[in-house]
């Protein structure tokens, strides 16, 4: 077994017990045992509790990521990356909601992942083609998370199995992001990020993880 696939195991046990008895009650032992894995490469690789929902973070960032063939415009290739993680994150479903559902009251986990979400979707956007960089891209950024967590939102509580209402809800905030610059399309385009305060779910994004966030990607 490989590492990436010790880490899948280790994950995808965790996410389970999470769905079985409350994220609360996991623990990486507890997940290795479930998994079958030795517990001094588990204790390795996963020091903290935390460490699995960054790992599977970055399982979604490399899903998302591993075709780089993605055509058409900026907004098309950020639809179809973002739903690429939210691909991942389906597998995981009811463990990734107990998860959320425990957020408000972990306001360190909730810190951690939010930092880890932004470094997330600074990674979607240049594979986009959004220019993240300057004062200009940690504004697109940011704006990025926003759409990320209403979308994710959205996703918590979609029950149908082809995601309908989650996709609606990213192509609506898709649409409002680039009503405020998301996608500009020349110089003058950066003006329009003076009216970013207008723009909903970005004043209270809390860094991206604060009411639900994680990363994943789409075979």
């Amino acid at each position: 077994m490989d590492n990436d696939d010790f880490d899948t195991a280790l994950v995808s046990a965790a996410l389970t017990l999470a769905q079985d008895r409350g994220w609360s009650s996991v623990t990486v032992l507890a997940a290795a045992r479930e998994a079958g894995l030795p517990l001094p490469e588990a204790r390795r690789r996963f020091p903290l509790k935390a460490s699995i929902l960054l790992r599977l973070g970055r399982l979604a960032d490399d899903v998302a990521l591993a075709d780089d063939m993605l055509c058409g415009a900026v907004r098309e290739r950020l639809f179809d990356l973002l739903m690429r993680r939210l691909d991942v994150f389906q597998q995981y479903r009811g463990g990734l909601q107990s998860v959320l559902r425990t957020l408000p009251m972990d306001p360190a986990l909730t810190l951690l992942l939010g930092g880890a979400t932004v470094e997330s979707m600074r990674w979607m956007a240049d594979a986009a083609g959004v220019n993240a960089n300057g004062v200009l891209g940690f504004v697109r950024v940011n704006m990025l998370v926003a759409v990320w967590t209403h979308t994710l939102r959205v996703w918590e509580k979609d029950e149908s199995p082809d995601m309908g209402s989650t996709m609606a809800a990213l192509d609506q905030a898709l649409d409002k992001a680039g009503r405020f610059g998301l996608f500009p399309t020349g110089a003058d385009a950066d003006t329009q990020l003076d009216g970013l305060a207008d723009l909903d779910d970005v004043a209270d994004m809390d860094t991206g993880f604060t009411q639900g966030t994680i990363s994943a990607p789409r075979d």
